[in-house]
This record gives C-alpha cells, sequence and structure tokens, in this order.
C-alpha cells in the first residue's frame, strides 16, 4: 500500500508542477486577447457581403477513385487464370531431397 501512497504522491506532484508551468510561461508570442481587441477585429474585419462558400472538394474523386460500385466507374476485367503446373515426364519418378 506503500508504494501505491508514493507513486499517486508523485504523480500528482507531477501534475502540479505542469499545470504551474504553464500558468508562469507563455509559450505564444501573441498579444493577449482581451474585449478591446476582439471589437477592434470585429469591426475591422467585418466583410461588405458575404463571400460565397468554395465547392466542397472530393478527394476520392481527384485520386481517380470511385467509392461504392457503380458501374459507370468499374472497369470490367476478367480474372486472370491461376498458373497450371505440369510435371516433367522424365523427373516423376526421382526421389524428393
Amino acid at each position: 500500500m506503500q508504494r501505491v501512497r508514493i507513486g499517486l504522491t508523485g504523480l500528482a506532484f507531477v501534475f502540479v508542477l505542469v499545470l504551474l508551468a504553464a500558468v508562469f510561461t507563455n509559450p505564444s508570442e501573441e498579444a493577449p486577447i482581451t474585449a478591446n481587441t476582439i471589437e477592434r477585429a470585429r469591426t475591422d474585419s467585418e466583410p461588405a457581403e458575404p463571400s460565397p462558400a468554395p465547392a466542397p472538394k472530393e478527394p476520392l474523386a481527384e485520386l481517380g477513385v470511385a467509392p461504392g460500385g457503380s458501374e459507370t466507374n468499374a472497369i470490367a476485367t476478367a480474372p486472370e487464370p491461376e498458373p497450371t503446373i505440369t510435371p516433367n515426364p522424365a523427373r516423376v519418378n526421382e526421389p524428393v531431397r
């Protein structure tokens, strides 16, 4: 039971240490977001007219692959025949090594 207590105490210590490091460090070089910056961004960047949405891309169509089994996109090919093995008559009675 003592090992479990020590393990959980260590885990809690690491968790608190990471939280403190996240609070006191600022990983980004951006200015913090405040109410003033949000209002300024709204007034500066509002478009006069909404732009039309771009047409959705179909990645499978770009690759030339069709989903499902539609007959228009399927390529009809005959299955390849299995190769047949014909024994050599001269080696039929030869012992296997």
